[in-house]
Formats: structure tokens, C-alpha cells, sequence
């Protein structure tokens, strides 16, 4: 399996992060999945990606041609792919992974999370999306999804579709056996809106 990991290009102020990037990582290996990431050297990212191939992983860079690849890229990973732009690096790592988590990182890691989050709601994909919750990095984002649904701007469905765990080992126990199931007539009714403006 291909998964795509978001994470930061920070390492963050507790080793947990470390630490636990690390042991995903090495679960990763063991359990013969392909690393899509951000192509980085620096922070979580290249803490991921230097476990990874220290083990004889497979992994699998996606960065923007503007990013300077002496300072921020990985020169020693299995396969880097260039893009143009951030939205491409997106659309890229959608395409070629078979799910997605998100390390704790900043806004970018956020983005990148919430637009494959909204793509599942949409159905243009039908992937498992979860968030790892290190050291409870991600309790206040999960409470304000939690809020969504409470204010009626999110269907329980949809929260439902995503995976939060607070361990490696958990995560990709729940990615093995997710399922993707929704309200088609939900997501036909949104395509009919979209397809009419």
C-alpha cells in the first residue's frame, strides 16, 4: 500500500514526535508499505524518511520545483517527482496513495489533511484519511470537527469517514479495515449543485 503522509518540516518541542515518526516508520517497513511524502530533509518529514530507507523502505518524494533542493529536498530517497505548485504536490499524492495520515505539523500539514478530508465527503475518493494524534497534538481540531457535526455543518457520515488514533500500530489497524460507506444521494445531490453553477 501506498500511504501519503503529511507532517511537519519542523520537528516539533517534545521527542514524542520524533519518536513516534520513527515507529511509524518502521511499521511502515515491516508491514511492506510504500512512504508518499512531501520529498522534504528537514523536520518530521525527513525524521520519516530517513528511518524508512535506514530499513530498506521504499519512499516517495512529491515537491515543488521552487523549493530549493540543496537546503529542503531529500537527495537519497527511492523516487522524487517535481510539480509545479503546492496544489499540484496535492493532486499528485492523491493520486498515487492508497490512504492518507497526517503527523502533527503546522498549517501546511492541516491543509493537506482537510482537502483530502473534503475529497472524501465529496466521493472523488473513496481512501481511509486519519489523523495521528501524538501526545494529543490534534485534540482541539478533533473537537472543533466534533462541533461541526453538533452545529449541523457536518453529517455524522462524514465525521465518520475519518480515522483518529493515538498510536502507529492503531492507525494502521484502522486503515486496514476501513470501508468507505456514505449517503450516495447526499453526494449525487452536491455533484448536481456543482455541475449546475
Amino acid at each position: 500500500m501506498n500511504i501519503g503522509v503529511f507532517c511537519g518540516s519542523q520537528c516539533g518541542n517534545n521527542a514524542i514526535y520524533r519518536q513516534t515518526t520513527v515507529e511509524l516508520g518502521q511499521l511502515m517497513v515491516e508491514q511492506g508499505h510504500t512512504l508518499v511524502y512531501g520529498g522534504g530533509s528537514i523536520g518530521l518529514m525527513g525524521i520519516l524518511a530517513d528511518e524508512m530507507l535506514r530499513l530498506k523502505g521504499k519512499v516517495i518524494g512529491v515537491i515543488p520545483e521552487f523549493f530549493n533542493m540543496d537546503a529542503v529536498g531529500h537527495k537519497g530517497i527511492s523516487e522524487m517527482i517535481f510539480v509545479k505548485d503546492m496544489s499540484e504536490r496535492k493532486t499528485k499524492m492523491s493520486t498515487i496513495s492508497d490512504a492518507f495520515i497526517a503527523l502533527p505539523g503546522g498549517l501546511g500539514t492541516l491543509d493537506e489533511f482537510f482537502e483530502m478530508a473534503a475529497f472524501s465527503q465529496l466521493h472523488l475518493h473513496e481512501k481511509p484519511v486519519g489523523l495521528l494524534n501524538i501526545n494529543n497534538y490534534y485534540f482541539h481540531q478533533i473537537e472543533q470537527l466534533k462541533t461541526f457535526v453538533h452545529e449541523g455543518f457536518l453529517t455524522e457520515q462524514h465525521f465518520n469517514l475519518l480515522l483518529f488514533a493515538s498510536s502507529p500500530v492503531e492507525m494502521l489497524e484502522k486503515i486496514q479495515k476501513f470501508s468507505y460507506h456514505q449517503d450516495m444521494i447526499w453526494v449525487k445531490k452536491i455533484k448536481n449543485k456543482l455541475e449546475t453553477k
